[in-house]
């Protein structure tokens, strides 16, 4: 599953300041785009978990989600170290790694953006269990002009979650 990223390590250590040859601007583009396709599977993944409601099912994703992000930011890596050869080289090549980069960018947004919303969602949920919570613990008494009289700091109690459920 690492095999781009094992195999670019000893060419960078090889020629670390050289100017790459067409082959070699070619696997590193190669790599970087194999992590970011891998990448964006997963990420498209775990957005169709997390939309359908299964957040258990997305968190076992979590490690092969940060395997490939090591992948890709060492993908990343070599390829700023080589850009300026690879802007001489193959400009080509890079302008179209410039417009898959920025469909993985608008991609990750929308991933980040579905997080986002679940995780805001959650926090609702879990506040308006919080709000039931307390109105049963608070007394119902009047004040002297006949309205309800707000709950004093000790009847409030505090609410705790576990996450491993």
């Amino acid at each position: 599953m690492n095999h781009f990223n094992a195999s670019r390590q000893p060419m960078q250590a090889q020629r670390p300041g050289s100017a790459p040859v067409s082959s070699e601007a070619r696997k590193l583009a190669e790599g970087l785009m194999d992590a970011m396709s891998a990448l964006l599977g997963l990420i498209d993944r775990e957005t169709e978990l997390v939309r359908a409601g299964k957040v258990r099912e997305a968190m076992t994703l979590e490690g092969k989600k940060q395997e490939l992000s090591r992948s890709y930011v060492s993908a990343v890596g070599q390829l700023k170290a080589n850009q300026d050869q690879l802007a001489k080289s193959a400009p080509e090549l890079l302008s179209t790694l410039h417009r898959h980069h920025d469909a993985f960018r608008a991609m990750l947004q929308v991933n980040l953006t579905v997080l986002a919303t679940a995780h805001a969602v959650s926090e609702s949920v879990v506040r308006g269990v919080n709000a039931e919570i307390q109105k049963r613990n608070v007394p119902n008494t009047y004040t002297a002009a006949g309205r309800s009289a707000a709950p004093g700091p000790r009847h409030i109690t505090p609410l705790a979650v576990s996450r491993s459920l």
